[in-house]
């Protein structure tokens, strides 16, 4: 009888060798999105239609700022994995990995303007 859990023991198989991982990693940042979207939300619905002043001032509330900060990054990063697996699904050659680059790019210079917006404002 051998301990092995179901996950370890497809680990590793399949074409690419590593679905299982990435598909743990969007079940798991799926879940923390699901947490952090709707108070992201609500924050950003109490910024809709204030003055400037008001913006900033809610943005550099350090709670905001670490929330909106954490959601740019994992919904980025989710992004950047979901759109590489259906990219790897759809695509072959060197369009794949050309669109693979593009997605993981845009994901990581969305993330990078977003942070970098964010510390302007709470600093």
């Amino acid at each position: 009888m051998r301990y092995i859990t179901a996950r370890k023991r497809a680990e590793g198989m399949g074409a690419a060798h590593h679905g299982t991982d990435r598909h743990w990693y969007m079940i798991v940042s799926a879940v923390g999105l699901a947490v952090l979207i709707p108070i992201f939300v609500y924050i950003v619905g109490n910024a809709i239609g204030e003055s400037h002043e008001r913006v900033v001032e809610i943005f550099s509330h350090p709670f905001n700022a670490i929330l909106s900060g954490l959601v740019l990054f994992f919904g980025m990063r989710h992004f950047a994995e979901g759109s590489t697996m259906m990219i790897e699904d759809y695509w072959q050659g060197v369009p794949r990995r050309l669109l693979v680059i593009c997605a993981q790019s845009f994901a990581y210079g969305v993330a990078a303007i977003g942070l970098f917006a964010l510390a302007k404002i709470a600093l």
